[in-house]
């Protein structure tokens, strides 16, 4: 079995800016830099042989390329208590199309609807259950985060791997996007 996700890559000086975030906050978890991405889409566990179907797949979907901006910091929770921190995107409907689109694609190819809203972010950190007035002071502190635009030229199909010492994310293939821009 193979752990797989489709997720856009930052640029490298971007990865190095929100690693400066990345502290402050007692017993977080801090996103090693190489692995700090967008995800477009889990699609967790399959078998090898699905990989190929899967890479044939993404691989028809059609999206010009498109500018993003990342803006603000937030936190997901759960039972009043916080289990992850993150950079927030700016609204962008061509993110949300491409989205769209990848999702559709592996449905159709028989991967299981992700059944979850998109909701477009980049994990920093995660969280053991604290309550939010731990974070309080980091959300405060980075709440005006805003990054320039970058390009976003394609999409990547990555696998997951859980070692002792985290998440290790390798890049399978990338999926370029049209030429033609949307901004």
């Amino acid at each position: 079995m193979i752990r797989l996700f489709v997720a856009l890559s930052l640029p490298g000086e971007l990865r190095q800016r929100l690693k400066t975030l990345c502290n402050g906050v007692r017993d977080a978890r801090w996103v090693e830099e190489q692995n700090i991405h967008l995800t477009l889409r889990f699609i967790g566990e399959v078998e090898e042989p699905e990989l190929a179907y899967i890479m044939a797949a993404l691989s028809s979907v059609q999206a010009e390329q498109f500018d993003l901006t990342l803006s603000g910091v937030g936190h997901f929770e759960s039972r009043q208590k916080v289990r992850s921190l993150w950079a927030g995107i700016q609204p962008s409907p061509a993110l949300e199309a491409l989205q769209q689109r990848i999702e559709s694609v592996l449905t159709r190819h028989g991967i299981a609807p992700d059944g979850r809203k998109f909701s477009p972010h980049i994990t920093l950190a995660r969280l053991k259950q604290l309550p939010p007035a731990y974070v309080r002071d980091w959300l405060e502190g980075n709440s005006y985060f805003q990054s320039s635009s970058f390009a976003v030229e394609d999409f990547t199909l990555f696998e997951s791997y859980r070692a002792r010492s985290g998440a290790i994310y390798t890049p399978l293939q990338a999926f370029p996007l049209n030429r033609e821009r949307v901004k």
